[in-house]
């Protein structure tokens, strides 16, 4: 149960769900009558209800203060085990400065079979409230008001899982008869329990065409389980077979079998004419030489 608070905070818009407007104010707190309820009002697909005590909630041994509690009804179609989370706000309107002030720390609060009313036993003192200046109770009549929402669980939950010992995964595709490429993308063999593979664009792809060779490093959907990522690092290498000044590209990447492409890499990895150099040594009997090293670190784990 949440204590009160000063109220702070102003608004000009009346709230959303429930408004409840109390004439001779005075006549009901000095009643016998210790609590007083709204109607239903809807909020979040639930039916909720407004509950005042007028001079404090006695059972809490609350006196000089106006309690304040929003309860859940009509639990009765609800599941076993139902719970409903709720970010709720209470109002109180101020007639001098026309606006409805709340408290100044929203309640968020999660309601159960065991747990169905819940608000501010302290929501503001009868001192404080009763004085006109103060603009709450005016010709006798004061203004509550009720927010409510729901906080539905739609989201996935996911886990990185990392592991121990990650996997490594190599591969080493030579690319013969370079020159005679003519179409747009080439891909190698699969490799690992993944089917990773490289795919090659010998005349650039994207911002690399024509002037670029375009590497990436794929797998195939279809070997990854539905619920599952996969967060790898990796680096794709072409190779000089002159000097060994190989070209290397590192990059991290999570592959998803919700992906249809399942790709990275670079679109400008080397550039044609750097490559198509004799005396750098990069091609070699018009063979090109493309290594992979694929790093399985860990798996990202989803859970609706």
């Amino acid at each position: 149960m949440a204590t009160g608070a000063i109220l702070l905070k102003g608004r000009n818009a009346p709230p959303s769900h429930c408004l409840f407007k109390i004439e001779s104010f005075s006549l009901l707190s000095n009643s016998s009558i210790e609590k007083f309820c709204s109607g239903d009002f809807e909020a979040g697909d639930y039916e909720w209800k407004l509950w005042i005590y007028p001079t404090g909630d006695n059972k809490r041994n609350v006196k000089d203060h106006i309690s304040f509690y929003l309860e859940l009804v009509d639990t009765s179609s609800l599941p076993a085990g139902w719970e409903v989370n709720v970010v709720s706000n209470f109002f109180i309107y101020n007639h001098l400065q026309n606006k409805y002030l709340s408290n100044t720390e929203v309640v968020q609060t999660r309601y159960h079979s065991l747990n169905t009313i819940i608000g501010i036993t302290k929501f503001i003192d009868l001192d404080t409230f009763s004085d006109p200046g103060n603009g709450y109770l005016i010709d006798d009549t004061c203004v509550f008001g009720m927010e409510v929402f729901v906080v539905k669980n739609s989201f996935k939950e996911e886990c990185l899982s990392m592991m121990r010992e990650p996997i490594k995964y190599y591969h080493t595709w030579k690319v013969t008869d370079f020159s005679s490429l003519v179409d747009d993308k080439y891909v190698s063999k699969s490799f690992g329990c993944y089917k990773w593979y490289i795919s090659l664009y010998p005349n650039g792809n994207g911002e690399g065409n024509g002037h670029s060779i375009s590497i990436f490093l794929n797998v195939s959907c279809s070997s990854i389980p539905h619920d599952k990522k996969l967060f790898v690092k990796f680096l794709l290498r072409v190779k000089d077979q002159m000097n060994r000044n190989h070209i290397v590209h590192e990059g991290d990447y999570l592959y998803a079998p919700s992906n249809i492409y399942n790709s990275s890499g670079w679109r400008d990895f080397l550039s044609l004419a750097k490559l198509k150099d004799s005396k750098k040594g990069y091609l070699m009997d018009d063979t090109l030489i493309i290594e992979a090293e694929v790093t399985l670190f860990g798996l990202v784990i989803t859970k609706s």
